[in-house]
């Protein structure tokens, strides 16, 4: 049975982390995110978790990736002056393979920017969220049904393939107060860490296949082995071979670029007999369904391609989408940052793009003006 709620965004995905499983949450308030955090520490002490409020972001993140080295799930969240600051330790947890969900509920920039406004502009920074070589996953809600369904997948695609998953809200979703349907918690799919049962003399977490991820068993059950931000062998010692580091890097990019098709989602609304395809996500996604509905009322057949897992991108749907269609419009809430990988995927540069940078969210009707624009 489902339920329903009156909730916001950002309340909605501190319930659906405690409800599938995390018992521990690492912090530092900054807005617009902070409510993520005041709700996970009235949350988590009624189910026997944690929940620690750090003297900065840096420290936020550090006891949440230690929580999960031992084998609790964990969250962190912040907004993008909060992933800068956590850049480091996200890349220690890419090149460990400590798995964590990472909300970032974005809003204007660079530094400081726009605190209490709406943005997508940490759409890039999401994919390379540190310095070094990996492939990142980062998921972007466009519903408050989405901050809690996808918060659960940000926990389980962590769990699954051992690395920091970014959830990007914004400050519009993160806001929003209104009706969702949920499901129950015992509806839930919950996905937990593969652990090695062998003989400890056998246990070689970093020795795994080119598209699987390390396994972890959790710190004070037995297993010995050491986890370093160096390269690493099998059993996570250092190591400066060659051949080694280069495997290192490849498997961290093939665990996920080899999987997929059981990580990217997206939404196809109302394309099968369009003739223009918007292409929009989070919550102006919202605002480019009722303009789709707005365009076929005057006679214009349009429809929405929705990226969900914006990282790795839904390039095969996308480069679909540049064959079939000759009319593209693309709206962001940036200059272009995921215009850019389009570009790349459809090998096209002729789109009509409406992208916004001051805060403000694009209405509806400004789509629809662009749109007719094409015609």
């Amino acid at each position: 049975m489902a339920r329903e709620v009156i909730s916001t965004g950002n309340k909605l995905a501190a319930q659906a982390a405690v409800e599938c499983g995390c018992r521990f949450f690492g912090g530092y308030p900054l807005t617009p995110s902070s409510e993520i955090a005041h709700d996970c520490s009235v949350l988590l002490p009624k189910v026997g978790g944690k929940f620690i409020q750090m003297e900065d972001e840096i420290g936020g993140i550090s006891v949440a990736l230690g929580a999960s080295m031992s084998g609790v799930k964990s969250m962190t969240a912040t907004s993008g002056p909060g992933i800068s600051l956590k850049s480091e330790q996200i890349g220690f947890s890419f090149i460990t393979e400590v798995p964590l969900v990472i909300v970032n509920v974005m809003r204007g920039g660079p530094s400081t920017g726009l605190p209490t406004r709406v943005s997508q502009a940490d759409i890039g920074q999401a994919k390379y969220p540190s310095h070094g070589d990996f492939a990142s996953i980062a998921l972007c809600p466009g519903s408050l049904e989405e901050a809690y369904s996808e918060t659960v997948r940000a926990f389980n695609l962590a769990e699954k393939y051992m690395t920091p998953v970014f959830l990007l809200l914004d400050e519009t979703l993160g806001h929003m107060q209104g009706k969702a349907t949920i499901p129950d918690v015992e509806e839930l799919k919950i996905v937990k860490r593969e652990e090695f049962s062998g003989d400890p003399k056998d246990y070689k977490p970093y020795g795994q296949d080119m598209d699987k991820p390390a396994v972890l068993n959790p710190f004070f059950k037995g297993y010995r082995y050491h986890i370093t931000g160096l390269h690493h062998g099998p059993t996570g010692f250092p190591t400066e071979d060659g051949e080694q580091c280069e495997f290192n890097i490849e498997r961290l990019m093939g665990k996920i670029n080899k999987n997929r098709e059981n990580i990217v989602s997206y939404e196809e609304y109302k394309l099968d007999d369009a003739e223009v395809c918007i292409i929009a996500y989070g919550s102006i996604s919202r605002g480019a369904k009722e303009a789709v509905e707005k365009l076929r009322k005057d006679g214009i057949k349009a429809g929405l391609f929705r990226p969900i897992t914006i990282w790795p991108s839904p390039a095969e749907k996308l480069k679909e989408i540049g064959e079939k269609f000759d009319k593209i419009f693309i709206t962001e809430l940036n200059m272009g940052q995921y215009l850019e990988e389009i570009q790349r995927v459809t090998k096209r540069d002729d789109f009509k793009t409406l992208h916004k940078a001051n805060g403000r969210p694009i209405a509806p009707s400004e789509m629809v003006e662009k749109v007719k624009e094409m015609f």
